[in-house]
Protein backbone atom coordinates (compact mmCIF):
# COMPACT_ATOMS: atom_id res chain seq x y z
CA UNK A 1 0.00 0.00 0.00
CA UNK A 2 1.12 3.56 -0.68
CA UNK A 3 2.05 5.77 1.93
CA UNK A 4 -0.26 9.15 2.30
CA UNK A 5 1.76 12.09 3.04
CA UNK A 6 0.93 14.99 5.18
CA UNK A 7 0.64 18.57 3.74
CA UNK A 8 3.93 20.74 3.91
CA UNK A 9 3.59 24.49 3.69
CA UNK A 10 6.89 26.33 2.38
CA UNK A 11 8.25 29.63 2.28
CA UNK A 12 10.11 30.40 -0.26
CA UNK A 13 13.35 32.79 -0.50
CA UNK A 14 16.08 33.62 -3.11
CA UNK A 15 19.78 34.68 -2.24
CA UNK A 16 21.91 35.44 -4.57
CA UNK A 17 26.23 35.09 -3.64
CA UNK A 18 29.22 34.88 -4.41
CA UNK A 19 30.26 32.15 -6.87
CA UNK A 20 32.96 31.27 -4.94
CA UNK A 21 31.28 31.22 -1.36
CA UNK A 22 28.16 29.36 -2.42
CA UNK A 23 28.78 26.48 -0.21
CA UNK A 24 29.18 28.16 2.79
CA UNK A 25 25.84 30.30 2.32
CA UNK A 26 24.47 26.90 1.46
CA UNK A 27 25.73 25.16 4.54
CA UNK A 28 24.71 28.11 6.52
CA UNK A 29 20.42 28.38 5.52
CA UNK A 30 20.40 25.09 6.69
CA UNK A 31 21.50 26.12 9.55
CA UNK A 32 18.00 28.47 10.17
CA UNK A 33 15.84 25.71 8.63
CA UNK A 34 16.58 26.25 4.86
CA UNK A 35 17.22 23.85 2.15
CA UNK A 36 17.45 24.12 -1.64
CA UNK A 37 14.65 23.96 -3.79
CA UNK A 38 15.45 20.75 -5.82
CA UNK A 39 12.72 21.70 -8.54
CA UNK A 40 15.08 24.74 -9.65
CA UNK A 41 18.58 24.89 -10.45
CA UNK A 42 21.28 27.50 -9.49
CA UNK A 43 21.40 30.65 -12.28
CA UNK A 44 25.47 32.05 -12.23
CA UNK A 45 25.84 35.34 -13.55
CA UNK A 46 29.54 37.44 -13.78
CA UNK A 47 30.88 35.84 -10.49
CA UNK A 48 27.58 35.52 -8.67
CA UNK A 49 24.92 32.63 -8.02
CA UNK A 50 21.39 32.93 -7.62
CA UNK A 51 19.63 30.09 -5.34
CA UNK A 52 16.43 29.53 -4.39
CA UNK A 53 15.67 27.86 -0.83
CA UNK A 54 13.04 27.22 0.97
CA UNK A 55 11.38 26.01 4.46
CA UNK A 56 8.89 24.80 6.13
CA UNK A 57 6.21 27.66 7.14
CA UNK A 58 5.23 26.25 10.53
CA UNK A 59 8.70 25.73 12.02
CA UNK A 60 9.56 25.68 15.48
CA UNK A 61 11.56 29.69 16.62
CA UNK A 62 10.56 30.85 13.50
CA UNK A 63 11.12 34.98 15.19
CA UNK A 64 14.42 33.93 16.63
CA UNK A 65 15.67 32.21 13.67
CA UNK A 66 15.35 34.79 11.14
CA UNK A 67 16.97 37.29 13.71
CA UNK A 68 19.94 34.81 13.60
CA UNK A 69 19.69 34.51 9.93
CA UNK A 70 19.67 38.33 9.55
CA UNK A 71 22.56 38.77 11.84
CA UNK A 72 24.35 36.25 9.27
CA UNK A 73 23.19 38.16 6.70
CA UNK A 74 24.46 41.56 7.78
CA UNK A 75 28.10 39.51 8.67
CA UNK A 76 28.03 38.05 5.12
CA UNK A 77 27.98 41.29 3.67
CA UNK A 78 30.30 43.16 5.82
CA UNK A 79 33.00 40.04 5.12
CA UNK A 80 32.05 40.70 1.61
CA UNK A 81 32.90 44.90 1.76
CA UNK A 82 36.11 43.99 3.39
CA UNK A 83 37.47 41.99 0.75
CA UNK A 84 36.48 44.30 -2.16
CA UNK A 85 38.21 46.48 -0.01
CA UNK A 86 41.89 45.24 -0.43
CA UNK A 87 41.97 46.24 -4.29
CA UNK A 88 39.97 49.46 -4.74
CA UNK A 89 41.96 51.54 -2.14
CA UNK A 90 45.15 49.91 -4.04
CA UNK A 91 43.74 50.38 -7.35
CA UNK A 92 42.64 54.03 -7.28
CA UNK A 93 46.49 54.81 -5.68
CA UNK A 94 47.80 52.75 -8.74
CA UNK A 95 45.66 55.04 -11.14
CA UNK A 96 46.87 58.20 -9.58
CA UNK A 97 50.57 57.33 -10.09
CA UNK A 98 49.67 55.89 -13.91
CA UNK A 99 47.54 59.10 -14.80
CA UNK A 100 50.73 61.34 -13.32
CA UNK A 101 53.01 59.42 -15.51
CA UNK A 102 51.05 60.09 -18.86
CA UNK A 103 50.81 63.85 -17.70
CA UNK A 104 54.58 63.76 -17.13
CA UNK A 105 54.62 61.80 -21.42
CA UNK A 106 52.35 64.52 -22.50
CA UNK A 107 54.60 67.01 -21.40
CA UNK A 108 57.59 65.12 -22.80
CA UNK A 109 55.83 64.70 -25.74
CA UNK A 110 55.28 67.92 -26.40
CA UNK A 111 58.62 69.41 -25.31
CA UNK A 112 60.32 67.39 -28.18
CA UNK A 113 57.52 68.84 -30.98
CA UNK A 114 58.15 71.75 -29.68
CA UNK A 115 60.22 74.48 -32.40
CA UNK A 116 62.97 74.16 -31.42
CA UNK A 117 62.70 70.97 -29.74
CA UNK A 118 63.65 70.84 -26.30
CA UNK A 119 65.61 67.37 -26.03
CA UNK A 120 67.04 68.52 -22.13
CA UNK A 121 63.28 69.20 -20.99
CA UNK A 122 61.80 65.65 -23.44
CA UNK A 123 64.53 63.83 -21.05
CA UNK A 124 63.87 65.34 -18.07
CA UNK A 125 60.23 64.80 -18.28
CA UNK A 126 60.06 61.31 -20.13
CA UNK A 127 62.53 59.77 -16.82
CA UNK A 128 59.71 60.53 -14.35
CA UNK A 129 57.05 59.33 -16.69
CA UNK A 130 58.46 55.63 -17.30
CA UNK A 131 58.77 55.71 -13.77
CA UNK A 132 54.95 56.31 -13.18
CA UNK A 133 54.42 53.94 -15.98
CA UNK A 134 56.02 51.07 -14.38
CA UNK A 135 55.45 51.77 -10.94
CA UNK A 136 51.38 50.99 -10.35
CA UNK A 137 51.95 47.01 -11.04
CA UNK A 138 54.53 47.50 -7.99
CA UNK A 139 52.38 49.84 -5.85
CA UNK A 140 49.49 48.09 -6.34
CA UNK A 141 50.99 44.46 -5.11
CA UNK A 142 52.47 46.48 -2.57
CA UNK A 143 49.26 48.00 -1.29
CA UNK A 144 47.09 44.82 -2.08
CA UNK A 145 49.52 42.82 0.69
CA UNK A 146 49.52 45.32 3.36
CA UNK A 147 45.61 46.03 3.35
CA UNK A 148 44.93 42.05 2.90
CA UNK A 149 47.03 41.75 6.41
CA UNK A 150 45.44 44.11 8.06
CA UNK A 151 41.83 43.09 7.36
CA UNK A 152 42.26 39.24 7.55
CA UNK A 153 41.93 39.54 11.13
CA UNK A 154 38.60 41.18 10.87
CA UNK A 155 37.47 38.48 8.56
CA UNK A 156 38.01 35.74 10.71
CA UNK A 157 36.20 37.48 13.40
CA UNK A 158 33.48 37.21 11.66
CA UNK A 159 33.86 34.50 10.25
CA UNK A 160 34.02 33.21 13.70
CA UNK A 161 30.57 35.41 14.12
CA UNK A 162 29.01 33.26 11.46
CA UNK A 163 30.17 30.28 13.04
CA UNK A 164 28.48 31.00 16.30
CA UNK A 165 25.32 32.47 14.73
CA UNK A 166 24.80 29.33 12.77
CA UNK A 167 25.50 26.70 15.95
CA UNK A 168 22.95 28.98 17.97
CA UNK A 169 20.32 28.12 14.62
CA UNK A 170 21.11 24.85 14.32
CA UNK A 171 20.36 24.33 18.08
CA UNK A 172 16.63 26.06 17.80
CA UNK A 173 16.12 23.34 15.35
Amino acid sequence: MSEQKDFVGYEYKEITAPTDRISLYIDCYENFGWQADDNITAVSKMRQTTLRMKRERKIVNKMELTRLQRHFEACAKEIETLEKSTTSVASIWAFMVGIIGTAFMAGSTFAVTHEPPMILLCILLAVPGLIGWVLPYFLYRCLVVKRTKKIQPMIEAKQDEIYDICEKGYSLL
